[in-house]
């Protein structure tokens, strides 16, 4: 999992509350949002990102969620190795593309969130492997410096934990492990975990686990930011 993405109806304040909250540096503000309807900015943590969008025009996806039930997650990106043949997984289940992209340093395809359920999930591969065009020019096509910290995973509601598990594990190509009632994906250094949507809420990313040097405000494990739960994790603390 490399990147975790938010939406904001105001992403100012909500840019400046993360960054605070986990003691991140400056944010990369990518202009090729701009062919969604988009604003961004992009936080390096670890050699992952985390960023927040915000429409700015009628008619967007995420402008339809915000309308849905206001600020909160919206989309989790994965670095494949193998995205040929995740692509060819999902081609076979059926799930629809929203968009697509292949460039030198990266390729990148967005499924339908109806289809996959409770995000977007976004199929990308990264060239060399670990570089990320979408952290910024000093990710394209090289590694940069990892800023502290680390992007530990998500927890995603859902009405079937079970069964929306299944259909990201077999897309991406990961084993699912966890509970019957809390399943998750076995992935790389973090994890995706499905939770039962809560009565009345809507399905959707409801938290991001962060490891971070700094406390979070106040002091606790837990603080709620733009619609989810912000989650710190200890050093050693499993996911």
């Amino acid at each position: 999992m490399r990147q975790a993405v938010l939406v904001a109806d105001d992403l100012e304040p909500a840019a400046a509350a993360l960054r605070g909250a986990l003691g991140l540096g400056e944010p990369f503000r990518d202009p090729g949002v701009g062919q969604f309807g988009l604003v961004n900015v992009v936080f390096a943590i670890g050699d992952c990102f985390i960023e927040i969008v915000s429409p700015t025009r009628a008619g967007t996806t995420a402008g339809r969620q915000l309308e849905r039930g206001g600020d909160g997650g919206y989309m989790a990106i994965f670095d494949l190795e193998d995205l040929a043949g995740a692509r060819e997984r999902a081609a076979q289940l059926g799930v629809r593309v929203v968009w697509q992209i292949d460039l030198p340093d990266i390729a990148g395809t967005h499924l339908h969130p109806a289809d996959m359920r409770g995000a977007i999930v976004s199929l990308d591969r990264s060239e060399p492997y670990g570089g990320w065009r979408w952290g910024g020019p000093e990710w394209t096509a090289r590694v940069a410096p990892p800023a502290p910290g680390a992007l530990a995973g998500i927890t995603v509601a859902v009405a079937d934990p079970a069964a929306v598990a299944a259909r990201w594990a077999e897309v991406i190509g990961a084993a699912v492990g966890g509970s019957d009632e809390r399943p998750a994906l076995a992935l790389e250094d973090a994890h995706v975990t499905f939770e039962p949507v809560a009565g009345g809420a809507r399905e959707g990313i409801s938290e991001i686990a962060v490891r971070t040097p700094a406390e979070l405000p106040g002091g606790g494990e837990v603080i709620e930011l733009s619609g989810v739960r912000l989650r710190r994790l200890g050093a050693s603390q499993p996911g």
